[in-house]
């Protein structure tokens, strides 16, 4: 069974002619949620990887358990004033403004391998910035993984320019 099939479409959300692409019927379905930690494993089980970045905060739900599984550290990513302790950040553009995302300045030493995961790629503008963050830490991203790709929006595309290869575990056509 496709992992698409698990994933629920809300349409009109959160506004008028948005698909949204819903991933807690894959998250509350045992099948659905082993069948994409079990790819991912599969897939980076013979990489190097020193940590797992993820991204605030539907990401912390994929890389964590996948941490746990490749005995790799985690290194979690969150909006702007949510991590407690000495932080650097790195600013993106949304559709309406920007917005900031941080890490702590001691999750990621210099060389350090990292596997960036996140629920969903659309337009790629988050990805891109923790994809900078890491790299201002001296990490090297090994790949971006995501459980979802929006392809039509270009976030892979937008990856791939700043030399970023990309993964998804299912993609759906449209927004």
């Amino acid at each position: 069974m496709s992992l698409t099939s698990y994933i629920r479409t809300i349409p009109d959300y959160p506004q008028k002619g948005v698909k949204f692409r819903d991933i807690t019927t894959l998250l509350h379905n045992p099948v659905g949620l082993r069948t994409a930690i079990d790819q991912l494993v599969e897939r980076y089980r013979n990489i190097p990887i020193d940590h797992i970045a993820v991204i605030e905060s539907r990401g912390f739900l994929l890389g964590a358990p996948l941490a746990y599984l490749m005995n790799t550290g985690l290194v979690l990513i969150r909006k702007k004033g949510k991590l407690p302790a000495a932080t650097i950040g790195e600013d993106y553009d949304m559709e309406y403004g920007t917005s900031t995302i941080e890490v702590h300045t001691d999750a990621i030493s210099p060389g350090n391998r990292i596997l960036l995961i996140d629920d969903l790629i659309a337009t790629g503008g988050t990805a891109e910035a923790a994809v900078k963050l890491i790299r201002k830490c001296g990490g090297e991203v090994v790949e971006c993984a995501f459980l979802v790709n929006l392809p039509e929006l270009g976030g892979n595309e937008r990856l791939r320019e700043i030399g970023c290869p990309t993964f998804s575990l299912c993609a759906f056509d449209g927004e």
